[in-house]
């Protein structure tokens, strides 16, 4: 032992002085950090800014005397089990409640086949744990769910963006990029699509594309992750029936209670082919030994003695209420050059500026009108976006959605005042991606 360890000291490093192990962390890391816009989300969770920023669930239209008696009804009744380890693949009597959710959407498969994660989030990050190797290529939507950036990026898998109009994605582009990336050799390991209520856009993707999209990828031999947690919030008629209804064998499945029941639950599942369910199984054993049985068997007492359907029917005019509130005030309030989506269910608005306006550049301003929203550079894996913003209209109530949508405006015709001034504004380096905290998500 040396005498520098005698003393008690760190032994000496190669490192920065401000993160001494910069030099031993492995290459995924190095991408690794926060966001310059988290210093300002922490800004907007102040009451006085209202916040388009976060995709959080209103959780306060739950019947929360009721949850505080289940959850206080399972840890007296069940307490030796549901505070015990569990199985690394969930609750088998959850997972057949899951399948019964999922055959709202058209699906029927068998409990066996159902993985329980913590949260989708999870199952995404076990699906590119299991499928990505450094440099691989993930296909997605362009914009697509800055969570799934995320996890893509912390496996070094290259995402390459697949075209959307307001009907979702674009077939033709699809299949164009496909044939380019096999041309080059690429690796096409997945493609990665919300085809409903899509987050950031709020489009879905029509039935006739569907049938398309799944019969381009059959072809191609490319796997499709189809992640769905906004499918049962449709604002009008049945839910959409879902891209695993009709390829079970190409379609993984990944659904979640966090938009229908409580995200603070943290239980979400994969329905996957069998082989790929064993390789998820044990992915997740390796990560977590098995996750919370408490919670597993909490969301499963809901779905045993709760009217779940009518609580999703409330969460269903309560959103298409806010939805309304958000289209009508763009509508009055914004300049005519700005144009946005007219999402028929789920929780986001997708907003594009004017020529010569940086969404990224501009939230500073909005704050400080105490207005925030999600930069559109976000979203695309290259930074790209900066035109574009995502506005949610879940949480707030309509009053204040509308108020939030009048100091956007505000803010936002003060930009095209200066860009008829001054010019457009220089362009900026987006490299890279923004991942804001789970609030935002």
């Amino acid at each position: 032992m040396t005498a520098e360890r005698d003393h008690g000291q760190a032994p000496a490093t190669h490192g920065s002085r401000i993160d001494a192990y910069v030099d031993r962390y492995a290459a995924r890391a190095t991408g690794m950090v926060a966001s310059e816009i988290r210093a300002l989300f922490a800004v907007a969770s102040r009451p006085e800014v209202v916040s388009l920023a976060g995709g959080m669930p209103y959780v306060t239209a739950l019947p929360l005397d009721m949850v505080g008696e289940l959850v206080s009804d399972l840890v007296t009744k069940r307490g030796p089990v549901a505070l015990q380890y569990g199985s690394g693949q969930g609750d088998p009597h959850l997972r057949e409640q899951i399948c019964e959710v999922m055959r709202l959407e058209g699906i029927h498969a068998g409990a066996n086949d159902v993985v329980v994660t913590v949260g989708s989030q999870q199952a995404l990050d076990l699906i590119t744990r299991i499928f990505i190797d450094p440099g691989d290529v993930v296909l997605a939507e362009g914009p697509s769910y800055v969570g799934a950036l995320g996890t893509f990026a912390a496996y070094q898998a290259k995402v390459v963006h697949i075209a959307m109009d307001d009907q979702g994605i674009v077939p033709e582009s699809l299949a164009q990029t496909i044939y380019a990336l096999e041309t080059a050799g690429a690796p096409i390991k997945f493609l990665y699509t919300i085809p409903t209520f899509q987050n950031p856009a709020g489009v879905t993707l029509n039935i006739a594309r569907r049938q398309q999209v799944l019969d381009i990828c059959q072809r191609a031999g490319v796997l499709v992750i189809e992640d769905n947690p906004y499918g049962l919030l449709g604002f009008d008629g049945e839910p959409m029936r879902a891209l695993r209804a009709d390829n079970p064998d190409g379609v993984v499945y990944l659904g979640s209670f966090s938009k229908t029941l409580a995200p603070g639950f943290r239980v979400g599942w994969a329905l996957a082919p069998h082989a790929i369910r064993d390789k998820l199984v044990l992915a997740m054993e390796s990560a977590v030994l098995s996750h919370s049985s408490f919670t597993q068997l909490a969301v499963g007492q809901y779905l045993t003695t709760q009217p779940w359907r009518e609580q999703i029917k409330t969460f269903k005019e309560l959103y298409r209420e806010r939805r309304d509130a958000i289209l009508d005030a763009l509508d009055a309030l914004m300049p005519p050059e700005v144009t946005w989506t007219r999402p028929a269910g789920g929780f986001f608005v997708w907003a594009t500026l004017p020529e010569g306006l940086d969404s990224k550049a501009i939230l500073p301003r909005a704050v400080a009108e105490r207005v925030a929203f999600v930069p559109g550079t976000g979203f695309f894996s290259d930074g790209s976006g900066s035109r574009h913003m995502r506005l949610s209209f879940c949480f707030p109530e309509p009053d204040r959605i509308r108020e939030g949508v009048r100091r956007l405006a505000g803010v936002i015709e003060q930009e095209m005042q200066l860009r008829d001034t001054f010019g457009t504004s220089s362009a900026r380096d987006h490299t890279g991606v923004d991942t804001p905290g789970p609030d935002l998500a």
